[in-house]
């Protein structure tokens, strides 16, 4: 008997992949991360996060472009302005039971303002003050905490208020200022006492800022 039982357990140490060719060697489980499957799936990762990378930059691109293809940093500024203000002509245009509408369209000018922000704080400002114009630097960054506080309010007050739509109207005359300021007054005399290969330097900075933004 014991010999028949040694003999059994010998002929399943055998057939289980001990030995040769068959069985286990042969096959790998799904959660191995040894052989050519490890291979395929990290290619697919890396193919992943590429097409998600050159997305990513492509929308980027494609939200600079408009204020890159304006011109230099001045008309660049400018054409942000204008489409700004297209924005408030859209929530202007709504009434108090679209309410979704609303909140979209303050969501696209936050984003819009806070970019726009972005670049002259980062550049455009600090540029002034090298040019002896710190105080109109300092009063035009100060105006922008403003900006951040009428749309602190707006996004909490409720979208169905009449009293929303009259602090959008605040809102706008307050930024038409501010706009016809840095327009009218600030940049171009600026930009006049600018050589052109400061001119250049100075867009292309801004640029990248707001391709960050973006």
């Amino acid at each position: 008997m014991a010999t028949k039982t040694q003999s059994k357990q010998g002929n399943i140490s055998r057939s289980s992949g001990g030995g040769g060719g068959g069985g286990a060697k042969g096959e790998r489980s799904a959660f191995s991360f040894g052989g050519s499957n490890a291979g395929v799936l990290a290619g697919a990762a890396i193919a992943g996060a590429a097409v998600g990378l050159a997305a990513n930059l492509g929308r980027k691109f494609l939200m600079q472009m408009p204020s890159a293809a304006a011109g230099d940093w001045f008309d660049a500024l400018k054409a942000e302005h204008a489409a700004t203000l297209a924005v408030f002509d859209k929530i202007e245009a709504t009434d108090d039971s679209q309410t979704t509408q609303r909140t979209a369209l303050l969501m696209k000018l936050k984003y819009a303002l806070t970019k726009h922000a972005h670049e002259e704080e980062s550049i455009i400002y600090p540029a002034l003050r090298q040019a002896n114009s710190a105080h109109d630097a300092d009063a035009l960054n100060a105006e922008h905490g403003y900006v951040k506080t009428y749309l602190y309010e707006l996004e909490n007050m409720p979208k169905d208020s009449p009293e929303w739509l009259a602090r959008v109207r605040d809102f706008r005359s307050m930024l038409e200022e501010h706009i016809r300021m840095e327009e009218d007054e600030v940049f171009p005399a600026f930009r006049q006492v600018l050589s052109e290969e400061q001119n250049a330097k100075l867009t292309s900075r801004m640029n990248k800022e707001g391709f960050k933004m973006a």
